[in-house]
C-alpha cells in the first residue's frame, strides 16, 4: 500500500478551512493507500517515511515564506514531493510572471517595487497592489488615480514588511465576466470555475476579503485553454506536475489573460466539483505507485 501525505497548515483554534482535505484523504484510504493529512511545519513528521507528500493546503506559507521554501528542499530530498521543490520555490515569488511574459504568455502587465526602490503608480487608470508572496489577496487593494497618497502608505507598510510590491492595472473585464480558474491534474484538465471580483473599490488593504465570492461551475473556452496551456509549457524545466491551477482574466480586448498561475497549494474545490473525486485520487495514486 503507498504511503501518502497530505501537507497542510495547522489552524491553531480556529476550525480548518480546507473542507477538500477529509474527502480526499477518505477517498485515498478506500483506495487501499495509507493517506494521512499532516501539517507542514509538524516537528514529529517523519516525511521520509511516505513515498508521496503532496502539498495540499499549506495555506500560512505567505507569512512565512523562507521557513516554508526550507521545508520544501529538506522534504524534496527525502521523498517524492509533489510539486517538485524547484517549482514550488519558483512559484511561491509572484515575479514568475515577468518571466512567463517574456516566455510569450499572455499574461497582465505587471511591474515591481522593492524596498528602497521608488514608486511609479499609474496616473490614467485603476490599479492593484500587491506582494509578490502572498494569498487569499493578503496586502492587496484596489486604487483610482485620485487615491495615490493611500496607495503610497500601502506601498511603504508592504515595504516595512521587506515585501515587493507588484503594480498591475485593474482589469474592469473581472467585474462583468469574472475570473476564471482552471485546474489541471495529471497533466489534465480537470475542471474549471469561475469567481466574482475579489477587491471592491474602497476596501482596505489590511481588511480581511473573501478569496473566491460566487464561485460557479465554468466551461473554459478554447481561446482559456490555449493560454493555460502555453503557461504550463513555459514552466522553467519542463518538470511534471501533478496538479496546477491558472487564474485568468479577460484584457481590454476581451482575450484572456494570465492573472496567476498555482503550482505550490491550490484550492481543489472539490465540493463544487465532486465528480473530479475519482480522477485526483487516481493521479495520487499512481504518482504514489511511481515511487512506492
Amino acid at each position: 500500500m503507498p504511503r501518502i501525505a497530505l501537507a497542510t497548515y495547522d489552524p491553531g483554534a480556529e476550525p480548518g478551512v480546507d473542507t477538500d482535505l477529509p474527502v480526499l484523504v477518505r477517498a485515498l484510504v478506500d483506495a487501499g493507500a495509507q493517506a494521512e493529512a499532516r501539517y507542514w511545519d509538524d516537528p514529529a513528521a517523519d516525511w521520509a517515511g511516505y513515498d508521496l507528500v503532496v502539498i495540499r493546503s499549506t495555506w500560512d506559507y505567505s507569512w512565512r515564506a523562507a521557513e516554508f521554501t526550507a521545508w520544501v528542499e529538506r522534504t524534496g530530498a527525502l521523498t517524492r514531493l509533489a510539486n517538485p521543490a524547484q517549482v514550488v520555490r519558483w512559484n511561491t515569488d509572484k515575479r514568475y510572471l515577468g518571466e512567463l511574459a517574456a516566455a510569450g504568455v499572455p499574461t497582465v502587465p505587471t511591474r515591481y517595487t522593492a524596498p528602497g526602490e521608488p514608486a511609479a503608480l499609474p496616473a490614467g487608470h485603476e490599479f492593484v497592489i500587491k506582494p509578490t508572496s502572498g494569498a487569499g489577496a493578503r496586502f492587496a487593494a484596489r486604487y483610482t488615480p485620485a487615491e495615490h497618497e493611500d496607495a503610497l502608505r500601502h506601498l511603504a507598510r508592504m515595504h516595512e514588511e521587506g515585501l515587493t510590491a507588484m503594480v498591475q492595472p485593474y482589469m474592469p473585464g473581472i467585474d462583468a465576466r469574472g475570473e476564471r480558474a482552471l485546474q489541471f491534474f495529471g497533466g489534465r484538465l480537470l475542471h474549471a470555475s469561475r469567481k466574482g471580483a475579489v477587491l471592491a473599490p474602497g476596501t482596505p488593504y489590511d481588511a480581511d476579503k473573501v478569496a473566491h465570492p460566487d464561485l460557479a461551475r465554468w466551461q473554459p473556452t478554447e481561446a482559456e485553454l490555449a493560454v493555460a496551456q502555453k503557461a504550463l509549457a513555459a514552466v522553467p524545466g519542463a518538470p511534471e506536475l501533478l496538479y496546477a491551477r491558472v487564474d485568468l482574466v479577460d484584457g481590454d480586448d476581451g482575450e484572456p489573460r494570465l492573472m496567476e498561475l498555482e503550482l505550490v497549494e491550490p484550492n481543489l474545490f472539490l465540493w463544487l466539483h465532486p465528480d473530479s473525486l475519482p480522477r485526483v485520487t487516481e493521479a495520487i495514486l499512481t504518482a504514489a505507485e511511481h515511487t512506492a
